[in-house]
């Protein structure tokens, strides 16, 4: 009698160890994925760059460089500081409450009223560039006498914490002591790395860095 044949064709592989291996194909697949776009990214990834939010302050952009008149207008504000005034115009307080208390917002005004020769050196990173604005003392001050004395408030300081911030760190900082570099540099530091200024405020001279 001939040798009886099983179900299973000689030759052939079990069923059963293939469904096994149907079941891993997926899987080996997912893992062989994920290493070549591993691989990918550290091929195609620029040389020296950093991922998004770990970027240094220091390498945002730059504020545009201040033309000779702005150095020159910077100047002729900051030559009427120190400046007491034995009298100011009324705060332009208006019905609405202002985004600092009254008492933070006057001592904003003024400090840029006393004290051109510091913030005419400090920017603001409200925006307010394109409303001419130079430097800090711009967000308070609108028009001087000839003896320095403050004609006319800025209304736009009112309304701008940013503004008022900037002027608040600025006398913060002048009351314990810190030279105009000093409070120039932190200022840029502290503020600048949440928004860049565009405002092309001149770096303070080396006359005025320390009082």
């Amino acid at each position: 009698m001939g040798k009886r044949v099983s179900g299973t064709k000689q030759g052939v592989p079990p069923a059963r160890p293939a469904a096994a291996a149907s079941k891993m194909g997926p899987l080996a697949i997912v893992g062989i994925v994920v290493v070549v776009a591993a691989v990918g990214g550290l091929l195609f990834w620029p040389s020296g760059s950093t991922p998004t939010g770990t970027a240094d302050a220091s390498a945002a952009a730059k504020a545009p460089e201040p033309s000779p008149q702005i150095v020159a207008n910077a100047a002729a504000k900051a030559a009427f500081g120190p400046h007491k005034q034995a009298s100011y115009p009324p705060i332009p307080f208006q019905a609405y409450t202002p985004p600092r208390s009254p008492d933070v917002v006057t001592e904003a005004y003024h400090f840029a009223a006393e004290h051109p020769e510091i913030s005419s050196y400090v920017p603001c990173f409200c925006g307010c560039e394109n409303a001419g604005h130079q430097g800090n003392t711009d967000c308070f001050v609108k028009s001087r006498s000839a003896n320095g004395d403050v004609l006319e408030w800025e209304e736009h300081g009112l309304d701008c914490a940013v503004c008022i911030d900037v002027a608040t760190r600025s006398r913060q900082m002048y009351s314990a002591g810190a030279s105009v570099r000093d409070i120039r540099t932190a200022i840029d530091k502290e503020f600048g790395a949440v928004a860049p200024t565009k405002m092309p405020t001149p770096q303070p001279p080396p006359a005025h860095a320390a009082h």
